[in-house]
């Protein structure tokens, strides 16, 4: 989500993060919990595009949109893919635009007011996190994570990458995995578990390694088999046989691990698979293919940390759902879903920054934007501010930004004029811009502790006449850093001038 031109030092130490509750005026400070949805998603989609397919009924999406049937959706999607077509040609591609897995559930969720929050993908393994647009704002220490395990980990076809973030007081961890395959590389799949758990380290306090996290989810292509000698005839023959289903799942490898033996994903649970295996098909049906046993090799796991920091108020999960969706046949998987309860706090809040209203963005003119920093809130050396659309469906939709440190503090002979605190000179910010009125202050601390801000952006910023936009302040770290979203405004209108081009009156409806 850092703004395309910006290069910095990846992995700078995250600002100390101080909680605060929300405080009723005559009442003390009273935490919270409520339920909320998480559905995951994983398919190994065989290097297939998505066309010519609907992903409605695999994302569990109504056919008609209405009010009461957005109240039932989840408030968080996580889509993990395995064998994301990864040539070179695609690759390249993906340099200018997103992937057409990630676009396509895209533009099917933002019907339903979801916002893509981040993408992360190394060669096939991709990892797609979406959440209900006023979850966003609330958002906190976005972070992705990688790991290669194929070739003694140096070729990322085998691996893990990783999501993770804050939301109202937890730290949720979803993690998407592709583990060595074949029957007998049970070995080589339990050490690709503990390299991912080596590896994967984050850049944020109290979370640091993926089991730190309140919440994790834990899913993919893991390849775990079916323990026996007997045929993959033998074993099609089993699976239709509804009685002999728990015996099968007895021989899965991974509840041997899980379980049993506990070498891997010990911590984890999940729900038993109900449904049959998921591998392998013959592509454009739902007949297994013989050449190998079937197998349930696609799974969903997760992991409670009950206790988190509220005393006495224990956080809790429930794998509501756990099925595989076989009218999907592009592959030889099959996909696999997950629909979860998770409590979180919601009233739990984060210091940040707080717009002040714009009447209209002036089009063609330099504009200035103005806002406070709690006093609690610690800014970054690469904090930046977007302008977005008012519906935008993803957090690089923004059309123009600006980085804060264009906003200069006064220097010590500047800072004695005291009739307006905005009216003395600042550092001209790039030779490029066209500042209409150079006496200005761009910061002014206040009685409170809290600092007014303004930030110029350029006359250049292209934005459509008539249309609506609104501000998002992100706090980051740099380019593979952790973001946090530091507020959001309300909306405004952009307008373009009337009359001549040297005219500065503007229409506003």
């Amino acid at each position: 989500m850092s703004p395309p031109s910006m290069s910095q030092v990846e992995g700078a130490a995250k600002a100390k993060e101080e909680v605060e509750e929300l405080e009723p005026k005559g009442q003390s400070a009273k935490q919270q919990l409520e339920t909320y949805r998480v559905y995951v998603v994983t398919w190994n989609v065989g290097s297939r595009f998505p066309d010519n397919i609907s992903l409605r009924q695999l994302l569990g999406l109504p056919d008609v949109v209405s009010e009461e049937a957005m109240d039932h959706l989840p408030d968080i999607y996580a889509l993990g893919l395995q064998e994301v077509n990864a040539q070179p040609q695609q690759q390249v591609l993906g340099l200018f635009k997103e992937d057409p897995w990630t676009h396509k559930a895209k533009e099917m969720l933002r019907t339903f007011d979801y916002v893509a929050i981040k993408t992360e993908q190394m060669q096939g393994l991709l990892l797609s996190m979406f959440v209900k647009r006023k979850h966003v704002e609330h958002l906190h220490d976005i972070e992705a994570e990688f790991t290669r395990t194929g070739f003694g980990g140096i070729w990322g076809n085998k691996g893990a990458v990783s999501i993770r973030f804050t939301l109202y007081g937890c730290g949720l961890a979803f993690v998407v995995a592709h583990l060595a395959a074949h029957d007998h590389q049970l070995d080589e799949r339990i050490e690709d578990y503990k390299q991912i758990l080596e590896h994967h380290h984050y850049h944020v306090k109290r979370y640091r390694e993926i089991y730190d996290h309140d919440y994790v989810f834990w899913f993919g292509d893991l390849n775990f088999r079916l323990e026996g000698s007997d045929s993959a005839t033998e074993v099609r023959q089993l699976v239709g046989d509804e009685a002999q289903h728990e015996a099968l799942i007895k021989r899965d490898q991974l509840f041997q691990v899980r379980e049993q033996t506990q070498q891997a994903f010990q911590v984890l649970h999940e729900r038993l698979p109900a449904f049959p295996p998921t591998f392998k098909f013959r592509e454009g049906t739902s007949e297994y293919d013989l050449k190998r046993r079937p197998a349930w090799t696609d799974r969903i796991m997760y992991a409670v940390q009950p206790l988190n920091r509220q005393p006495g108020m224990q956080l809790a999960i429930e794998q509501c759902s756990y099925k595989s969706h076989p009218l999907y046949t592009i592959s030889d998987h099959k996909p696999v879903t997950s629909d979860f309860t998770v409590k979180l706090y919601p009233n739990v809040r984060v210091p940040g920054v707080q717009f002040s209203a714009i009447a209209v963005w002036k089009i063609g003119d330099e504009n200035t934007i103005e806002y406070r920093k709690q006093a609690e809130f610690e800014e970054g050396p690469n904090d930046w501010i977007g302008i977005y659309p008012v519906a935008y469906a993803s957090l690089t939709d923004h059309a123009a930004y600006e980085y804060v440190n264009q906003a200069e503090s006064p220097t010590s002979s500047d800072s004695n004029h005291e009739p307006d605190p905005f009216d003395t000179p600042a550092t001209h910010r790039r030779g490029r811009h066209h500042h209409r009125n150079r006496q200005r202050l761009r910061r002014h601390q206040e009685a409170n502790a809290q600092e007014q801000v303004r930030l110029d952006f350029a006359d250049d910023v292209d934005l459509r006449h008539g249309e609506q936009y609104l501000l998002i302040y992100f706090r980051s770290t740099g380019v593979r850093g952790v973001t946090s979203l530091g507020g959001i405004s309300d909306a405004f209108v952009a307008e373009k001038r009337r009359g001549s081009p040297h005219r500065t009156e503007y229409h506003v409806d």
